[in-house]
């Protein structure tokens, strides 16, 4: 398994990371266990889950997924062979957890310690900011609308983090679903006051939304702020599995219809060409999908995410795939008449 090197913090990460959003729902204890070891004998040594997981979050299993990582650290300890990721919530997706979650000092102090708890270990190697408070573009909000409410300000979060790594309850820390000038206003803190330096953004990236490629791409690159691609493959959409209107029994799409940010007409229209060109080239579509992302510049880890071994072992796989110029040449072509056809 090929590795990055994750910012400037000194470590390596494999090209590959596990994720583990559907761990506690879709998922038992017990397949996410298999699930870390088969990542893990792949190569893979980043995980990475969140306070919210697993998702469609709900109150009963509000954190199941990192006590299920936490019980494969107690099972195994195997805390040390392993780059643990997590994150806390901003505010408006649910109210059950503190009262109503916020990136102020003492919610992310308190939301730090429970995690840490669930997780069963003393520490967190990147511990992300799961999207902002402020109102803004992510989660595939189109058209901006200016909004002077800002919520808790970026410096009290970044401080707030600084805590964290001081205590050293945190090694490093990252951001998500955020903006340029989100990610401009993080590097000018760490700059201008000495605050701790975000080491990577995880924002959504695949061939149905290459939007991180207009603003963020530049910043990931040049500041080595690297992208950790989440939805490479569009919740499934790209693998080819719910073209014709089919609905498979366990499919996240069929389960959870309220997830239709990839499967509109336009990234229908697209998955059928993309799913088209790799077939016309002898080639998993699932692969074709993993390999882009994997082979971007500006990504440090592809966060694949997987309900079977059978799964997984397919999008591992995708690490040792090279795309041909003629196969580059086709995802461009695509990508002309289908552009970011899903935000």
């Amino acid at each position: 398994m090929k590795t990055r090197p994750l910012g400037h913090t000194g470590l390596d990460v494999s090209l590959i990371t596990l994720g583990t959003m559907t761990w506690g729902q879709q998922n038992t204890e017990a397949e996410g266990h298999a699930q870390i070891d088969r990542a893990l004998a792949a190569g893979v040594n980043l995980i990475d889950a969140a306070e919210m997981y697993p998702v469609p979050p709900m109150e009963e299993t509000y954190g199941a997924t990192e006590r299920i990582i936490g019980s494969w650290f107690a099972r195994t300890g195997r805390r040390n062979d392993v780059l643990l990721a997590t994150k806390a919530m901003g505010p408006g997706m649910v109210n059950y957890v503190r009262g109503g979650p916020r990136l102020t000092r003492e919610q992310l102090i308190e939301a730090c310690d429970s995690s840490l708890k669930r997780l069963q270990t003393d520490v967190i190697d990147l511990y992300q900011l799961h999207w902002p408070e402020r109102p803004t573009n992510y989660f595939g909000k189109l058209s901006y609308e200016h909004n002077d409410r800002l919520g808790t300000p970026i410096e009290e979060s970044l401080r707030a983090l600084e805590t964290l790594v001081q205590s050293g309850k945190v090694r490093h820390i990252g951001i998500s679903n955020e903006t340029p000038w989100g990610v401009s206003e993080y590097l000018r803190m760490a700059r201008d006051a000495g605050l701790p330096r975000i080491a990577s953004i995880q924002n959504p990236y695949s061939l149905l939304n290459r939007s991180f490629e207009v603003g963020l791409s530049e910043f990931a690159h040049r500041e080595q702020v690297g992208l950790l691609a989440y939805s490479p493959l569009a919740f499934g959409m790209l693998s080819g599995k719910y073209l014709g209107d089919i609905w498979p029994a366990n499919g996240r799409l069929t389960l959870f219809k309220r997830f239709s940010r990839y499967n509109g007409a336009q990234g229908i229209k697209a998955t059928r060409e993309y799913v088209a060109l790799a077939r016309d080239h002898g080639l998993n579509p699932v692969h074709l999908a993993l390999a882009f992302v994997n082979q971007q510049p500006f990504v440090t880890s592809n966060i694949i995410g997987a309900t079977t071994l059978a799964q997984l072992d397919a999008n591992l796989a995708s690490a040792e795939v090279e795309l041909s110029d003629a196969l580059l040449k086709g995802i461009d072509d695509i990508h002309q008449r289908y552009t970011i056809p899903c935000p």
